[in-house]
């Protein structure tokens, strides 16, 4: 007998806690209720969507568009102040593709291989800094490791400067939740990230992606303008640090988990593409709700989905629907095709997808080639986690090696 009420309005499935995820419920909803109608965090309610091919399809769905961060749920109060400009993940139709054009070649896969050795030198960096402090051959990884090198190689690539971290840093953490926060709440933090994007393209001294986008704009003719670059900038912010953070403590902890596969990785290194492909799968990159709204009346398994209502696709379950893959709460590092859908699907799709791959492939051939006994230095159960976002994910790793 299931426990899930097929007609009731459910409850985000929530992570059990001490995991990553996704949480079990999904099992069962896959399995009785495709879509259902669920409660959000912030007490809005929408259409639920857990199998793969219905999550595919609806990031790619011209019927549904993200709304704006900063006026989604839609009110009727007149002196509601007016929105942020969209980050690139809201923008539609056109003004989507214009600015699609213009960051997509920045990156591509051939245009990154530039950043292949200098990630490397970072990790070295940070694991020579680690071993060196660590007399006793014991360290937290999330803290020597996992959380300084994303935030370094954001900077680096985009030109964020490293030094204003703490002024950017707290309002994406609080963006990552916005489901579950008031529209005031996330008016305040999309306002300082967009006052401080827009300080930055203001400044003379800029580098990275954001001096050649700027660039660009100020071309004759250019189909970017300066509002673009403030809005990529805002994106990366958003999209580029904390997740990539956090997936990457969490497939460091299943690698950790599963020492034969570790240890089978260790001796073929030619295997890590197939191996970040199913860590992405894997590990939930995107257990944050995702909002869509219908932009007109469709059904979807018997379910009336009407014009304004709120769609909640979501990878994390769709990447383990054994519709889709087999005996996927496997971990398999030589699961081959694997069409999982971390990065969405899409128009939409993560431009830094290849990015995300390059990071986590170097972090983890660093890690096994400079320490190739590294393992657990506690009992996995007794591992702390920050359950502080949508992503759950170590707040500590104590390794040996």
């Amino acid at each position: 007998m299931s426990d899930v009420d097929v007609d009731a309005v459910v409850g985000v499935p929530a992570v059990e806690p001490g995991t990553a995820g996704p949480p079990c419920a999904y099992a069962r909803l896959r399995d009785e209720k495709p879509v259902v109608r669920t409660r959000l965090p912030n007490g809005e309610t929408g259409w639920l969507i857990s199998r793969y091919a219905d999550v595919r399809a609806a990031f790619a769905d011209p019927r549904l568009e993200r709304p704006l961060l900063s006026a989604w749920p839609r009110s009727d109060d007149d002196d509601e102040p007016p929105p942020c400009l969209p980050t690139f993940l809201e923008m539609t139709g056109e003004h989507h593709e214009r600015v699609r054009r213009a960051v997509l070649p920045l990156f591509g896969r051939r245009r990154l291989e530039f950043m292949g050795p200098r990630i490397r030198a970072m990790a070295e960096e940070l694991i020579d800094t680690m071993v060196a402090g660590a007399a006793d051959g014991t360290a937290d990884l999330v803290a020597s490791y996992v959380e300084p090198l994303p935030l370094r190689v954001l900077c680096e690539t985009t030109g964020l400067p490293h030094e204003d971290r703490d002024i950017y840093l707290p309002h994406t953490l609080t963006l990552l939740g916005a489901s579950g926060l008031s529209k005031a709440e996330v008016l305040a933090a999309l306002n300082a990230l967009q006052d401080y994007a827009s300080a930055l393209v203001s400044r003379k001294e800029q580098a990275g992606f954001v001096q050649l986008l700027l660039a660009q704009s100020r071309c004759p003719g250019s189909e970017l303008t300066r509002d673009d670059v403030v809005s990529f900038v805002v994106t990366m912010l958003m999209a580029g640090y904390k997740t990539t953070m956090q997936h990457t403590g969490n497939a460091l902890l299943a690698l950790l988990t599963h020492p034969l596969e570790l240890r089978r990785l260790r001796e073929e290194p030619a295997r890590i593409g197939t191996a970040v492909e199913e860590l992405l799968r894997y590990v939930p990159l995107m257990n944050a709700i995702n909002i869509l709204v219908a932009k007109e009346d469709f059904t979807l398994h018997d379910q009336h989905i009407r014009a304004g209502d709120a769609v909640v696709p979501v990878p994390a379950s769709a990447n383990r629907d054994p519709g889709a893959f087999a005996d996927p709460d496997r971990l398999d590092l030589t699961r081959s095709p694997n069409a999982h859908i971390a990065f969405g699907h899409g128009p939409h799709m993560c431009t830094g997808g290849h990015l995300t791959r390059l990071q986590l492939a170097t972090t983890i051939q660093v890690l096994v080639e400079r320490l190739p006994g590294i393992e657990l230095a506690v009992p996995v159960d007794s591992i702390p986690w920050d359950e502080s976002t949508p992503l759950r994910a170590p707040a500590r790793l104590p390794v040996r090696w």
